[in-house]
């Protein structure tokens, strides 16, 4: 259950609070909780204040922030509002104005079960159809993968031996056997940022786009340092693949440009390979091909937070193998 909102009215319609659900619970912003209960700012903040220092509720799970719209004069504005979850309304609701704390709180619980009730069942098809897809992968990687073992001789099946590193990628994404390390330990040569935004600098000729390469932020400086960092000889990226797999994702994921990330992120990677030589094969030609590059850069995209250690993985053992 994602960014669901759901206007909650009182009896005689003399409260309407716009109340978003996510990650099965309930999310009001103090303002909410105010207009909620009929009380004041000073009141709320010291019953919740009075609700984390007695270690009724752990602030940490109950509290999270909220990219909120607000208008000002003429103007809209972004502003990350904090908001707190059902358990504090109810702390709160017991402590003030306990009529109308009943009426949201059956309320909430019911459009709560509806949710969950639904969203269980729409997980569990979902779920069987991914199954279904997982297995009808991994029975092709093995049929296919009997077949070059056994026709291989054959020069009709000659073609099949050069799929067959793709293959096996296939089989160990399909196991979870990718890669978590790379295999060249060196420090690694670090182009600076001037070299960076020298590539972004060039991009801009190629796109034809008044906003291409534009900085929202620090993000794109965030990304190139964070995979330098280390304590003494330890660094936290140990391998030159790790690093250019996390680059790669760090400069599509943080969104530092207005437009262009996923292509900046790819040319940067491309920069990070050519300076530590994993750019070309062991024959002088580029191991991976503009298509592959622009999967892989779709791929980690596409991703979701928690899937990264999977994406990287998959970068990682696409680096790992680029002689194999």
């Amino acid at each position: 259950m994602q960014n669901q909102i759901e206007i909650f009215q009182g009896e005689n319609n003399e409260i309407n609070v716009e109340v978003k659900f996510e990650e099965d619970t309930v999310w009001l912003s103090q303002a909410q909780i105010i207009d909620l209960f009929n009380s004041s700012k000073s009141n709320i903040s010291e019953h919740i204040k009075y609700i984390f220092e007695s270690e009724e509720l752990v602030e940490m799970s109950t509290v999270r922030k909220f990219r909120t719209v607000q208008v000002e004069g003429k103007r809209s504005i972004n502003r990350d509002i904090v908001h707190y979850n059902l358990d504090v309304i109810i702390s709160v609701g017991y402590r003030v104005n306990s009529k109308r704390g009943v009426q949201f709180r059956q309320w909430a619980t019911q459009r709560l079960k509806d949710y969950l009730v639904k969203g269980f069942a729409a997980n569990e098809h979902r779920l069987a159809q991914k199954n279904q897809e997982i297995q009808f992968l991994h029975d092709g990687i093995r049929i296919i993968s009997r077949a070059i073992e056994e026709v291989s001789s054959d020069e009709v099946y000659k073609w099949l031996e050069k799929f067959s590193k793709g293959l096996k990628l296939l089989d160990d994404y399909d196991h979870e056997q990718l890669d978590t390390n790379g295999i060249n330990l060196s420090p690694g040569i670090h182009p600076s940022i001037g070299e960076y935004e020298e590539v972004v600098n060039a991009m801009r000729t190629e796109f034809d786009s008044t906003v291409f390469g534009k900085k929202k932020d620090e993000g794109f400086v965030s990304a190139i340092s964070q995979i330098e960092q280390g304590f003494g000889d330890s660094y936290v990226y140990p391998s030159v693949e790790e690093k250019a797999a996390m680059l790669l994702y760090l400069i599509i994921k943080n969104h530092a440009f207005v437009d262009g990330n996923k292509r900046i992120g790819a040319a940067c990677f491309l920069l990070f390979l050519m300076r530590n030589n994993l750019l070309l094969s062991e024959n002088g030609v580029p191991f991976m091909g503009n298509d592959a590059l622009a999967s892989i850069t779709l791929f980690v995209a596409a991703s979701k937070p928690e899937e990264m250690e999977m994406v990287k993985g998959l970068v990682i053992s696409i680096l790992n193998r680029r002689n194999g």
